[in-house]
């Protein structure tokens, strides 16, 4: 079991993956994680013996070493190892890829300006927004100093008219004696 979950584990690796297939015919069938033009194709060869050894066990988990054994290439056929040929491509494809090329750079360039657009207008809002919040706060301003001047003014006009009445009370009552 642990050597399956090891096994399973190194599997991320490209070319552990690939040596894995040639022990366990099973990891075939499993989609890869690696590109296939990536790949080394190790099919043909046999991988005779697999060596696994217990390093240690801690709470934390277990180690293993894995030894693999060289392949051996016994009864394996000669390969004609020749690079695919690459198709030439006309004229006309070189063009259409050109033009298709400009067209996503034409694309890409005008999503750029639209977001920048819709960036800047988002910048005038904001900067408008704060504006008529600065204005509505002078004005509401404005308005409170001027009722406040008007009730001070109001407090000290009853004020004056309160101490004039006192005072022309005690002239009439000192005239009365």
């Amino acid at each position: 079991l642990t050597l399956v979950w090891l096994i399973l584990k190194l599997k991320e690796l490209p070319l552990v993956s690939l040596f894995c297939s040639c022990i366990n015919p099973q990891t075939i069938d499993c989609k890869p994680i690696y590109k296939a033009e990536d790949a080394v194709d190790l099919g043909w060869c046999v991988i005779k013996d697999v060596e696994v050894i217990e390093l240690n066990k801690r709470a934390s988990g277990q180690a293993f070493e894995v030894i693999l054994k060289p392949p051996s290439f016994d009864g394996v056929p000669e390969l004609n190892v020749t690079m695919p040929q690459r198709r030439e491509l006309s004229m006309e494809e070189i063009q259409n890829k050109l033009e298709a090329a400009e067209e996503r750079r034409k694309c890409q360039e005008a999503e750029l300006l639209k977001h920048l657009a819709e960036k800047r207008e988002h910048e005038r809002e904001v900067i408008q927004k704060a504006f008529e919040e600065n204005n509505n706060f002078i004005k509401n301003s404005k308005e409170k100093l001027e009722q406040k001047m008007e009730a001070n003014k109001e407090n000290r006009e009853a004020l004056l008219a309160a101490m004039l009445e006192r005072l022309q009370e005690k002239v009439m009552s000192s005239e009365g004696r």
